[in-house]
C-alpha cells in the first residue's frame, strides 16, 4: 500500500486542526460566560449600603445612609464600633433603626451636630439582610 500525501491532504489536516481549536475555544468561552452570568445574578440580589455626611443649611450636617445596591436591604441595623461621639441624637437613632427596609436608591438621614472637638470621621457598621445573604456586614468611614 502506497501512501501519498498531496496538498489537499495537508489542507484538510490543517482545517481539521483549526476546527478542533475553534470548538475548544468556544467551549472555554461558554464556560467563562456562565461564570460571569452567575456572578451578575448574585450581584443583582445584593444590597450595598453607603454613608456620607452631607451639608445641611449653613452649619449643619446630616449622615445620609443610602442603598446603592440592586436589592432591597431588610432589617437594617446601625452600630458605631468606636461610639457615635455624641454627634447624633440617640432618640433619633432609636426611632429610625432597625429599619424595616431600605429600597434601591432610597436613603435615610440622621442629624449630626459637630463641635470643634469632634473628630472629622466616624466608623459606622451596617448589618442587613438581602436576597443574597442574611446578616451582611459592612464598615464605612464617612468624613465631613
Amino acid at each position: 500500500m502506497d501512501l501519498k500525501i498531496d496538498v489537499g491532504d495537508i489542507i484538510a489536516g490543517i482545517a481539521l486542526l483549526l476546527a478542533v481549536y475553534a470548538n475548544w475555544r468556544n467551549f472555554t468561552l461558554l464556560e467563562s460566560q456562565k461564570k460571569l452570568n452567575q456572578i451578575r445574578i448574585e450581584n443583582e440580589k445584593k444590597a450595598d449600603l453607603k454613608a456620607s455626611f452631607i451639608k445641611h443649611g449653613k452649619n449643619g450636617y446630616k449622615l445620609e445612609i443610602c442603598n446603592k445596591g440592586n436589592s432591597v436591604a431588610r432589617n437594617v441595623r446601625l452600630e458605631f464600633p468606636e461610639g457615635y461621639g455624641g454627634i447624633f441624637m440617640q432618640n433619633e437613632i432609636d426611632s429610625k433603626f432597625p429599619l424595616e427596609s431600605l429600597e434601591k436608591f432610597e436613603s435615610v438621614k440622621l442629624i449630626a451636630v459637630f463641635t470643634q472637638e469632634t473628630k472629622p470621621n466616624h466608623t459606622v457598621k451596617f448589618i442587613w439582610n438581602d436576597e443574597a445573604k442574611k446578616d451582611n456586614e459592612k464598615i464605612v468611614y464617612p468624613t465631613r
